[in-house]
């Protein structure tokens, strides 16, 4: 924040201040009015008058808009909220614009059901310009369990200028493949050092501006005992908030892929025991109280012919739970291009 002397203040204000030593405005705000007068050995007509000056001086550093300006988007630039697009326009309609660029997002579900070509096919949208629903940067990808998935990569990365989110002589020009880069991990520290150290250095320089882990879950399964549960709940609430930090600071998506636990229960009905199973995302509600936005992506039984004759399983993306969607399903199918929404 500012410099208190840098107001328009009685002299003898100013000076009874800087012999306090509160030189900033959270300083001076952070107490209470008694104890600067004890402080500053000021009257309380003085005090009271210093508060206001400070107070005001921030009012207007800090940009302020109504919900209503905030929807139609008639508001500071920094407050308005960025996305990044899926590389899908449908699925970007589904979701409002896309991944938003405050906060973590989640990608939950099964097994091959499509987590890791989201955050691939991200991958490759966040190079685009912003015009076309990029970010203009590149992207660190973090592997925490499978090694990275290059060839699946590559092959999306060839065929990203045929699905037209760009014109052509702007995708020719991006070297997909150059500007993403991969992290191995194998445990909970060796992440917590990555984001506290090595992140940075490409955040601070804009060379990145999405963060994709893949997967959360892997690190928390298995090195706790069941004893462990408090341990492990604070490790994850410190993991949880150093991405929020990352992503508030810098401004760039943090999606973070989740595996699922499955959840069986059994009812009696005429003497019979049936049983219905479904799936939760894992690690349980003290990681799901640090995610933004959560997503579930799960397989259909029903498949569909893709453009070149080949069959595609129809799979659905939910909206768990998110602070500017509902709870609605779409629908979508993944080839050799990556992942289309459907109609």
């Amino acid at each position: 924040m500012g410099d208190v002397q840098g107001l328009v203040l009685h002299p003898r204000i100013l000076t009874a201040v800087r012999k306090a030593k509160l030189h900033r405005y959270a300083e001076v705000l952070r107490f209470s009015s008694a104890d600067l007068e004890r402080l500053t050995h000021l009257s309380a007509k003085d005090v009271g008058h210093l508060v206001r000056e400070v107070s005001e001086a921030v009012r207007q550093r800090i940009h302020a808009a109504t919900a209503l300006q905030l929807l139609l988007g008639d508001c500071p630039a920094d407050l308005k909220v960025r996305f990044l697009s899926l590389g899908c326009p449908v699925l970007d309609e589904f979701l409002r614009g896309g991944i938003p660029c405050q906060g973590l997002t989640e990608i939950s579900g099964e097994s091959s059901a499509g987590k890791t070509q989201f955050g691939l096919q991200l991958c490759l949208t966040v190079q685009l310009p912003e015009e076309w629903g990029g970010l203009d940067a590149g992207a660190v990808y973090i592997c925490t369990e499978d090694a990275f998935p290059s060839k699946r990569l590559a092959q999306i990365a060839q065929q990203f200028p045929a699905r037209g989110l760009a014109p052509l002589e702007v995708t020719k020009k991006i070297r997909f493949s150059d500007q993403i880069f991969v992290e191995h991990t194998a445990d909970k520290d060796q992440l917590s050092k990555c984001i506290q150290s090595r992140l940075p250095i490409l955040l601070e320089r804009g060379v990145v501006k999405l963060v994709v882990i893949d997967s959360i879950a892997a690190l928390f399964r298995g090195e706790y005992e069941s004893r462990e549960t408090t341990r492990r709940a604070k490790d994850l609430q410190s993991l949880g908030a150093q991405l929020r930090t990352v992503s508030q600071k810098y401004n760039v998506p943090v999606v973070c892929i989740n595996q699922v636990s499955a959840v069986v229960g059994k009812r009696r009905g005429n003497g019979n025991i049936s049983s219905s199973q479904k799936v939760i995302p894992a690690l349980g509600l003290v990681w799901s109280s640090l995610v933004t936005t959560r997503l579930m992506v799960s397989r259909t039984e029903h498949t569909l012919q893709c453009a070149d004759g080949s069959p595609a399983v129809v799979r659905s993306l939910e909206v768990m739970f998110s602070p500017h969607l509902p709870n609605t399903t779409s629908y979508y199918i993944v080839d050799a291009q990556g992942v289309k929404g459907l109609r």
